[in-house]
C-alpha cells in the first residue's frame, strides 16, 4: 500500500496530529485546511514571478505550515509540546515590512479593485483566501482551542498580502485599479 493513500478517511473522519479522530467537517479540520489553501495560493502566486517578492513570500509559506500544524494539534495533546509555535515576532515583522513597502507605494486615495498584473491579482487572490482562513479560525480561538497569536498572525498577514499586490504592481509599472462608483439614481 502507498504511503499517500491509508484509506482510513473513506468513511468522513480523519485523524488530528497528536491522536483523535474527528468528521473533515470538523471546525480544527476547516481551519487548518483553509491554512492548506492559503499556502497554496501564495504557491500559485509565485509561480506567477514575484521577484524580489519572491523570498518573503516563500518564508510566508513556511509559516503558514507551522499555522497549519498548530491548528491540526489539540492543545494538551502530547504532540503539541512537540510541534512549532506561532512566533508574535511574525507579525511583528510583517508589519515592518508593511511600513517599508509604503514608502515605496503610492498613499491610497480611493479604493482598488484586486487587478492588474498576474503576481498582483494572485496576491489578492491569496489576501481574500487569508481573511476567509481567518473568520475559520476565530471560533477556534473564541472556543479557547487557539491562541490569539494565531488570529493576529492571519490578519497581520492579509494586510501583508494586500500591500504586496501594491507592489507588485508599481514595480511592473501598472497602476492599481481604482474602484468605480456606480452613478447615483
Amino acid at each position: 500500500m502507498s504511503a499517500i493513500y491509508t484509506k482510513t478517511g473513506d468513511t468522513g473522519d480523519t485523524s488530528l496530529f497528536g491522536g483523535g479522530r474527528v468528521g473533515k467537517e470538523d471546525e480544527r479540520v476547516e481551519a487548518y485546511g483553509q491554512v492548506d489553501e492559503l499556502n497554496s495560493v501564495l504557491g500559485v502566486a509565485r509561480a506567477e514571478g514575484l521577484g524580489q517578492l519572491d523570498a518573503l513570500t516563500g518564508e510566508l509559506q513556511n509559516q503558514l505550515f507551522t499555522v497549519g500544524s498548530v491548528l491540526a494539534t489539540p492543545a494538551g495533546s502530547k504532540a503539541a509540546a512537540a510541534i512549532p509555535k506561532v512566533n508574535p515576532d511574525w507579525a511583528v515583522a510583517m508589519e515592518k515590512a508593511i511600513d517599508a513597502f509604503d514608502l515605496e507605494i503610492p498613499a491610497l486615495s480611493q479604493f482598488i479593485l484586486p487587478a492588474g498584473t498576474r503576481a498582483a491579482a494572485a496576491l489578492h487572490h491569496a489576501r481574500t483566501v487569508c481573511r476567509r482562513t481567518e473568520r475559520r479560525v476565530v471560533p477556534l480561538h473564541r472556543a479557547g482551542k487557539v491562541g490569539v497569536e494565531v488570529i493576529v498572525y492571519l490578519n497581520r498577514l492579509s494586510d501583508l498580502l494586500f500591500t504586496m499586490a501594491r507592489v507588485a504592481n508599481f514595480r511592473a509599472g501598472v497602476k492599481d485599479v481604482p474602484w468605480v462608483q456606480p452613478p447615483k439614481s
